[in-house]
């Protein structure tokens, strides 16, 4: 995996060589220490969970998730759905998926009003 922002190779290695200790069951990534880009992923295989994101992209990803998830988790619309309609919305021609938001993206969904393609 390279680096966005270096161009280097970012190592796989566990997520403790960020956040201090393993968190989760997966808990393997790829991490550029010298940037502090990262992403995480799938079942600790080598397949990312997205590209890679620097601090400010991974918090506006997550600020998309405070937006999104509470759908799909109350149960009040299915996941996918809710990803559907972010795709529709957005345009996208590839289903959408937060792992692969840039921050104008991000800011765009958090501009959706989300509640009136529910139905």
């Amino acid at each position: 995996m390279i680096c966005p922002n270096c161009q280097k190779e970012a190592p796989w290695v566990e997520n403790k060589e960020k956040y201090g200790r393993n968190y989760g069951k997966s808990f393997m990534c790829y991490f550029c220490k010298p940037c502090g880009t990262y992403v995480g992923c799938h079942n600790n295989t080598k397949k990312p969970l997205g590209t890679m994101a620097d601090k400010e992209t991974m918090e506006w990803r997550q600020k998309v998730h405070a937006k999104i998830d509470p759908l799909w988790k109350s149960g009040e619309i299915p996941r996918g759905k809710i990803y559907r309609i972010i795709t529709k919305a957005l345009g996208l021609k590839k289903q959408y998926h937060t792992g692969y938001a840039d921050i104008e993206t991000c800011k765009k969904i958090m501009g959706l009003d989300l509640s009136t393609n529910l139905k």
